[in-house]
């Protein structure tokens, strides 16, 4: 028997468990096709492994049939999972070398763990009971009754999840509920945003993905009694428990299992100018010219809905350019691309019956429907709609024409805007189920329409699509979501890391927000700047706002300008390590802003931390969050020293200390042993010169070997590294005695050229001129930099072979 001193440890240690629902009796099991299950006097468990970190539980009561339809899942359960199984007395234990479960048949129970540790138990697993109606839901989620699976806690366990909220990292508390719904003008506190996920993160380092896309609630331990409860008006009684050796190896397997975020166009990293919105043609040119006047890097413009019509009622769903605002659009796309600058547009999926349209959407029958079979009508702030059904044929078909017809006019980005839907009746009924039933995956599966249509359109071009609402799993459409119409003050900004981190925790890595803020007429210059400087280590940088105020920094006043336009210009010259931090992403599931707990993942002060988080690996960022602020507490995670970006300051880790303000930056650190590529200046991407790297090394005499690997591809091409399109640099820092020695090492993709690279390779922390210095054993000249203790050398690399650079210290 496999694995039997695990089961029999597994089995010790989970005799504590609660008794579960008293009512449910133990009746048989059986193993079947990689499927193991248990009967019960009220339904039948089914337990499938995915993996050896995944396991997915199913409840089916009585009278019911299986519903095997997951929005979510892509990893397939058909590849069998090598697993054990034993039969102890009263206890069954069925698990990987990994995750396992044990079921105990009396009294009833189930428990989880992993690596034979407890980790999780049903308490009274699925149950049915009376609907409690939460007052700020009260319109939105109707039911007489809703169906539950309720879980034990232990006391001391912080939670994450359920998507896109503001309430601190700890959401343990709090009765969430699923229902996707847009908060304008929100601050420091939003228990109901745009995105929700039916996800629960531990502190303890494991997670729960409830597989059901109906609306209902997650309770996590709202009446303080150790319960998390997940609810719901109908659906599936499907969950996974999602484990790993570490928090990056739990989003690797949980982005698995929903599928792996593609890699975005590398313009995509770069200054998007936007507002609500740009009136004309003329407008849009005119802003994107005086981007260039004033020599601030921008890649792409977005065009709000002024682009369909003049007014902001009445034209929602006409989806074609205002020939009078907008004459000649090909031109204009065709002369921004000539820029350098991309052109998206905002769409909505709402058809009003005043726009050009509506006629046509009518006859080709493309509209969700009322309870009589007739397109179906309703008001809302931008007039008489209907909703176009993306689950119908003829409503897919549709849509998806109309973004390949603008795709092939060149627009390289869509926005999806109110796709919670904004407002969506329950009795409204689409092709595959109820409003209720799909209100939290319209958004999710509108994006994978504009994601094959854009695929269709260009198969060779990576998508953008822009979007506020999802689902588990959007990752995979390529989608990019924003945190909603923040409100334009401090408060506002306050909760933007939190949202960021616990929506990357979540699959999402690419939620951002409105730089500066997007709701009101706040004219706050130094909130502007610090919420830029913030923007360059978050995923997308995009101010956007109403335009009472200007969002741009060319409309801003001189002092905000320049100070913004050195934010932006950060964000550009670190190009290469961004573009790195998408291909992790995308390959590993990384978020690319990460909690300190990631680091220190048994620190439990840093469980409710967001102050201070890590932009990748190596960058440690403390953004300034309130006004007039000198001084700020930074903590630094132990297990390293951290270099000040400013000044080289060396700050050991594992302690927070006080630091200084600068106007001009926000607090930022670099880990010691740290190599971080630097690109050119530049006013587009477009204009990245990929053949130059300033590769700043920051040394530390305690780092005996350090390395660090750097993505390369043009930018552009749709699963480049999947086709051999790629590059990857290798840099390798080493101390043998009184010599340093870096190598430069290249794997490169079968349907890469290799080229030469151009490395002006900067060190820091060297306390001296060294006193020898050979590159492939030629003896050199550095500069020395007595001041800042650095030492640059530069050197032509050709990336077919291996550089040796050794450096004598004294």
């Amino acid at each position: 028997m496999k694995n039997s001193i695990h089961i029999v440890l597994a089995l010790l240690l989970f005799h504590f468990s609660y008794t579960q629902n008293p009512n449910r009796i133990y009746k048989s099991h059986n193993e079947e096709d990689n499927i193991f299950s248990v009967i019960t006097s009220d339904g039948k468990y089914s337990f499938t492994f995915y993996s050896e970190d995944i396991l997915e539980t199913t409840f089916i009561p009585h009278g019911e049939a299986q519903n095997t339809t997951s929005h979510a899942v892509v990893m397939s359960s058909k590849k069998p999972v090598p697993f054990s199984y034993g039969y102890f007395g009263k206890d069954i234990s069925i698990g990987t070398k990994g995750i396992s479960v044990t079921i105990t048949t009396d009294p009833f129970k189930i428990a989880y763990m992993y690596n034979g540790e407890p980790i999780i138990s049903e308490k009274r697993g699925y149950f049915k009971s009376q609907h409690e109606t939460m007052e700020m839901v009260k319109g939105n989620i109707i039911a007489d009754s809703t169906e539950k699976i309720e879980f034990n806690l232990t006391k001391d366990e912080v939670l994450y999840g359920g998507g896109a909220r503001a309430l601190g990292m700890n959401r343990r508390g709090n009765r969430l509920p699923l229902f996707n719904r847009a908060h304008y003008g929100y601050e420091t506190e939003s228990k109901l945003m745009n995105y929700t996920m039916p996800i629960v993160l531990s502190s303890k380092q494991y997670m729960i993905h409830f597989d059901n896309a109906p609306i209902g609630y997650l309770d996590l331990d709202s009446k303080k009694d150790n319960t998390l409860t997940y609810e719901t008006i109908s659906g599936r009684k499907t969950y996974q428990v999602i484990t790993g050796e570490s928090w990056y190896d739990i989003l690797d397997n949980y982005t698995d299992l929903t599928g792996k975020q593609p890699m975005l166009p590398r313009w995509a990293l770069g200054n998007f100018s936007s507002r609500f919105g740009y009136h004309t043609q003329k407008e849009t040119i005119e802003t994107i010219t005086k981007f260039k006047e004033e020599e601030i890097p921008v890649d792409a413009i977005i065009l709000d809905l002024y682009w369909f019509g003049k007014d902001i009622k009445g034209t929602m769903g006409n989806l074609e350019f205002d020939k009078d605002s907008f004459p000649n659009p090909n031109q204009m796309i065709k002369d921004l691309r000539s820029n350098g600058v991309e052109t998206i547009l905002i769409t909505e999926p709402f058809i009003l019956t005043t726009s050009k349209r509506w006629d046509e959407a009518v006859k080709e029958d493309i509209l969700a429907k009322d309870s009589l079979g007739n397109p179906g009508t309703y008001d809302f702030y931008f007039g008489n709609t209907g909703i176009v059904d993306v689950y119908s044929d003829n409503g897919n078909a549709w849509f998806k024409t109309i973004y390949k017809d603008l795709s092939n006019k060149g627009v390289t980005g869509f926005w999806g805007d109110l796709g919670e839907p904004e407002v969506h009746p329950s009795w409204i009924q689409h092709a595959s189920g109820t409003a209720d039933e799909v209100h939290n995956i319209y958004g999710h599966d509108w994006a994978k329409l504009v994601y094959e249509a854009s695929l269709e359109a260009n198969p060779e071009l990576r998508p953008f699509i822009l979007m506020r609402a999802g689902y588990s799993g959007s990752q995979r459409y390529g989608m990019v979501p924003w945190s909603g119409d923040v409100n334009r003050t401090w408060g506002g900004l306050q909760s933007q890391p939190e949202i960021a981190l616990q929506m990357g925790m979540q699959g999402l890595a690419y939620m951002h927000s409105d730089l500066g803020g997007f709701a009101g007429a706040n004219l706050d210059d130094e909130l502007y700047v610090r919420w830029l400087q913030y923007g360059v280590f978050q995923p997308i940088y995009r101010p956007h706002a109403q335009e009472d105020v200007p969002s741009e920094p060319i409309f801003r006043s001189e002092k905000a300008k320049n100070l913004a336009k050195e934010a932006i210009q950060m964000r550009y010259r670190m190009l290469p390590y961004n573009y790195n931090l998408m291909y992790d992403n995308s390959q590993h599931g990384k978020p690319l802003m990460r909690p300190l707990f990631f680091e220190e993942p048994y620190n439990e002060e840093l469980y409710s931390y967001s102050s201070t988080y890590l932009w990748g690996q190596d960058i440690l960022v403390s953004p300034i969050l309130e006004p007039g602020k000198k001084l700020q507490e930074v903590y630094f995670p132990k297990g390293s020293d951290w270099f000040d970006i400013e000044n080289d300051e060396l700050i050991e880790g594992g302690q927070t200390q006080t630091v200084a303000l600068n106007e001009a930056i926000i607090p930022t650190y670099i880990r010691a042993g740290a190599f971080i590529p630097l690109a050119k200046p530049m006013q587009t991407t477009k204009d990245y010169d990929s053949s130059f790297i300033q590769l700043q090394y920051y040394h530390h005499d305690a780092i005996e070997e350090s390395e660090r690997t750097f993505y390369f591809d043009d930018g552009k091409t749709v699963e480049a590294f999947e086709k051999g399109k790629f590059q990857i640099l290798e840099f390798e820092a080493e101390i043998e005695g009184r010599w340093l020695e870096i190598d430069f090492e290249a794997e490169t993709g079968t349907n890469y050229k290799a080229e030469n690279k151009t490395i002006e390779l900067v060190i820091h922390n060297i306390k001296d001129m060294p006193k020898r210095i050979k590159i492939n054993n030629d003896k050199v000249n550095g500069t020395y930099n007595k001041k800042y203790k650095t030492l640059t050398l530069n050197i032509i690399w050709d990336t077919n072979e291996e550089k040796e650079i050794r450096i004598k210290l004294k």
